[in-house]
């Protein structure tokens, strides 16, 4: 699997995004952290833009976020054209946020998602494909909706 991925992650979040980046890196996939560098606290809007508006701009294929719950990450990065990023739970929601949705970011609650389950959520979502179909008529919709105000 070659591709571009960032990931970035609040002080909510950073445990699991080391833990993911070291999982990406034994998978050979090359990924750029965008912070936080520590367990520190910080504005996680200022981390979920920083990854997003690289992904709206094609720098990157895909993202990974990453905070408390990853409520607050999804709520940012859905404000930038082009990016679908879809908050996960388990492996299935995990497949279809890219089999169904396409979503480019996948967004992860670093403390209501245990380690391992993260890691597989990861690895499922990277290598599912999306559908087309049916699912990229919605889309289109989607991106109706984004032309309509402004956003691309």
């Amino acid at each position: 699997l070659l591709m571009n991925i960032a990931i970035a992650s609040d002080h909510g979040g950073f445990e699991l995004k080391e833990e993911l980046r070291a999982f990406l890196k034994d998978t050979d996939i090359s990924c750029t952290d965008l912070g936080v560098a520590n367990g520190e606290s910080v504005d996680y809007p200022d981390f979920g833009m920083a990854l997003a508006v690289r992904v709206s701009d094609g720098e990157f294929e895909r993202g990974i976020l990453i905070c408390g719950t990853g409520i607050g990450m999804s709520i940012v990065a859905n404000k930038f054209p082009k990016v679908r990023a879809a908050l996960v739970w388990d492996t299935f929601t995990a497949r279809m946020a890219r089999e169904h949705n396409d979503a480019n970011v996948l967004v992860i609650g670093g403390r209501t998602t245990e380690k391992d389950l993260a890691k597989e959520m990861v690895k499922v979502w990277l290598e599912a494909r999306f559908e087309g179909g049916r699912h990229q008529l919605r889309l289109d919709k989607i991106r109706e909706i984004e032309k309509r105000w402004g956003m691309g």
